[in-house]
């Protein structure tokens, strides 16, 4: 017997289930309903003959999905439905005891919460081998002159190392964003019921230390209705994309001939269907390409929460395909980047002449200015003086006769334009904390090796 006395339209039907995408949340309903059942058995409401035959049937369900024998029904709304008519069929009418002081609204959540945490660690683990690889990267290349850009224009020269490093940084946040993920999802829902908790005297806390939750969720309104675990992964998620985007972006850039500063591994580069000697860098393009689709989907999730009344609704089903295809698509193109990074070779010489370009010296030239008792903003006019006359007469800074350099610089009459700009002094001068002097670069590798230590996986 049902409420209703007529069957569901296959349309509602169509709209109204998700056992297509929920399926994956199948390992975790069998956790927790093994440790509901235990608990349920605690406290009296199963016998220990009970408890056994439950264990036995959520077991053979756990074979059945692990061999990709479990068969779902069309009448199957989702996958706890599924698993729990599943149960009944193999174990009799005591599987209908299993759902006895929860409701699918608190079983969902745990579901989710475990999801979202186990993916997080996932995360936490893709991200750190990343960093290593950046690593090891900066440790080898740690004294590789490059031009460093600004509005994609050459700005300063910086060491290789001190680039490659600066994503580092930013992965270093990601992984702390994504172990703060795993601490929000560590709140259980279990045992909030509906809405509203439960009329049976349950034992919240130790389903919790069963499941490995820090804590139990203090509102049973707020347990059911939570998702901020799942915006805080797709928000860690999409910082974390976007960083891989602007990676990509750089390979990009750096792989053409134009640049010529790196050759990319030929098992993450294509071909042309149509120009035999193309190599294309679709691998970093594709890690630029997916950075948007992950912040939609944190968009969309919340937009589906926005204005939504307390506690359940129906609405919330729309968390799972956001949440699972950001999972997907962030932990594949964080692997394919850890193997792209791993398989890049970098071009010394080509690097080399870029980063000899005089006017990459500039600032230094202003600096000594400054030095001299010149004001900054005035030395910074003089200097684009300087550089405007070696421009218009298609000459290098050094290249400037003595008069010249008089006339528009007398500070530096001499011969100090010619010290500022030469061999690599105006890479080296840069001495300040976590510039890209050399010494500076050193203590920033044993800065970076000291963070990968400090959480590794």
């Amino acid at each position: 017997m049902t409420r209703f006395s007529s069957p569901q339209d296959p349309l509602f039907q169509a709209l109204n289930s998700s056992v297509v995408f929920d399926y994956r949340l199948a390992p975790y309903d069998l956790e927790q309903s093994a440790a509901h059942a235990r608990m349920l058995e605690r406290a009296g409401v199963l016998s220990k003959e009970e408890l056994a035959e439950i264990e036995r049937g959520l077991a053979a369900i756990r074979q059945e999905i692990d061999a990709d024998a479990f068969v779902v029904h069309p009448d199957d709304e989702d996958i706890h439905m599924a698993i729990e008519r599943r149960l009944t069929e193999l174990i009799g009418p005591v599987g209908g005891k299993l759902h006895t002081a929860r409701s699918r609204n608190d079983q969902v959540a745990t579901d989710m919460a475990m999801f979202v945490r186990a993916h997080s660690l996932n995360a936490v683990e893709f991200v750190h081998e990343l960093m290593a690889v950046l690593l090891d990267l900066a440790e080898r290349h740690s004294d590789w002159p490059m031009p460093g850009y600004t509005h994609l224009q050459r700005a300063q020269p910086v060491y290789l190392s001190h680039h490659l490093l600066a994503h580092f940084w930013r992965l270093r946040r990601d992984r702390a964003r994504f172990a703060e993920v795993m601490a929000q999802a560590s709140e259980l829902p279990l045992g909030s019921g509906a809405l509203a908790g439960v009329t049976f005297e349950t034992d919240r806390e130790g389903v919790a230390r069963e499941l490995a939750f820090a804590r139990v969720s203090a509102n049973s309104i707020d347990a059911v209705s939570n998702r901020d675990f799942v915006l805080d992964y797709l928000a860690a998620a999409a910082t974390c994309a976007t960083h891989l985007s602007q990676l990509g972006a750089e390979v990009v850039i750096w792989s053409s001939e134009e640049f010529g500063f790196c050759a990319l591994p030929d098992s993450f580069s294509s071909g042309s269907s149509i120009m035999p000697q193309k190599k294309n860098p679709d691998a970093a393009e594709l890690l630029r390409a997916k950075s948007p689709r992950i912040v939609g989907h944190l968009a969309a999730l919340h937009g589906v929460l926005h204005g939504l009344p307390l506690a359940y609704n129906k609405d919330l089903q729309e968390d799972k395909e956001h949440l699972f295809d950001a999972v997907d698509t962030l932990e594949l193109s964080l692997q394919a980047a850890r193997e792209l990074m791993r398989g890049i070779e970098f071009r010394r010489e080509r690097m080399a002449e870029a980063a000899a370009d005089e006017f990459l010296g500039a600032t230094d030239v202003a600096d000594l200015l400054v030095r001299r008792g010149v004001p900054f903003r005035e030395a910074h006019g003089v200097v684009a003086s300087l550089v405007r006359r070696a421009v218009e007469t298609g000459r290098a800074l050094s290249e400037l006769p003595a008069d010249e350099v008089a006339e528009l610089a007398p500070q530096l009459e001499d011969g100090g334009l010619a010290a500022a700009i030469s061999g690599d002094g105006f890479i080296e001068s840069k001495v300040s904390h976590g510039g890209t002097a050399l010494p500076r670069v050193l203590d920033q590798l044993r800065e970076a090796q000291d963070a990968l230590r400090e959480a590794g996986p």
